[in-house]
């Protein structure tokens, strides 16, 4: 019989014992923080504040409301998202995914927590910048070239990061430039997803509203990596992520961990999403 001292378990807790660093990787929500115009924005409200309702020993608690789509702020693609001519992953037509306005089959409850390998694939670094251009390509050259200047090959069941720069006008709050419909939007292609579908990641992400590339103007009218990954191989997305902090130390390999909420028949998750590494 296995136990504790000689299972995986145990190295686990070896190494937090030892100290650990945990870097998030998610965005905060706040009202009017950039987003994608295709979904419905985040909105916080307090129906009840400390003193609306006092009890008799003068204690008060006060409550909150939230509304926002699944694909606000730093969230994950279910299989259930984006379909092709009528079919969802493993050849799953659509009608058949739905019942009683839920998408049953493939929804955000149906993706298992992970705690996986990840890697930070820092483009702009590789490529001698600190940020892509707008509408900008990854292209698998691209994608190559930064994991062997890294050094951190992926292996299949990783989880791929793609750092393009462009959560920097996040951080700066300028919506128009990351929303980036007129400008376009850097990203990885058809090509570079169909790459990291051949390495065998489990999911990828990015710091971008779409993941892929946008052209300028063209905002979402077409999402051929989409379709690659989560129509045609099952890969998850997860976008709008925070990558800065992982790239300022060079962090390019991790623990990644993510737990979306398991929200029923739904086409996505909000998450936040942790990268963890050994502690200094």
């Amino acid at each position: 019989m296995t136990t504790l001292s000689t299972a995986p378990t145990a190295a686990l807790l070896d190494a937090v014992r030892a100290g650990v660093r945990v870097v998030d990787l998610g965005r905060m929500l706040t009202v009017g923080m950039p987003q994608s115009p295709n979904h419905p924005a985040y909105w916080h409200a307090l129906p009840r504040r400390h003193g609306d309702m006092v009890r008799t020993d003068g204690g008060s608690a006060a409550n909150d409301m939230i509304s926002m789509g699944t694909h606000v702020g730093t969230h994950i693609d279910a299989l259930a998202h984006v379909s092709q001519d009528g079919k969802l992953y493993g050849d799953l037509d659509v009608a058949d995914a739905l019942a009683g306005g839920r998408y049953v089959e493939l929804g955000a409850h149906t993706i298992e927590p992970m705690v996986r390998r990840g890697v930070l694939l820092d483009v702009p670094a590789a490529l001698g910048t600190g940020r892509l251009d707008p509408g900008y390509e990854i292209t698998v050259a691209d994608l190559e070239r930064t994991v062997e200047q890294q050094g951190t090959a992926i292996e299949r069941g990783d989880v791929a990061l793609v750092r393009s720069g462009w959560g920097q006008h996040f951080d700066a709050g300028d919506k128009t430039a990351f929303v980036g419909h007129d400008s376009g939007v850097p990203g990885v292609g058809a090509a570079g997803a169909q790459w990291l579908v051949d390495q065998g990641v489990h999911a990828v992400g990015a710091d971008t509203i779409a993941f892929e590339c946008l052209p300028p103007g063209s905002g979402h009218a077409t999402l051929p990596a989409h379709r690659v990954l989560l129509v045609e191989n099952g890969v998850y997305i997860v976008e709008t992520m925070d990558l800065e902090a992982l790239a300022a130390d060079r962090l390019h390999e991790f623990v990644f961990v993510l737990s979306p909420l398991a929200f029923y028949g739904a086409t996505g998750s909000p998450v936040r999403p942790l990268a963890v590494v050994a502690g200094e």
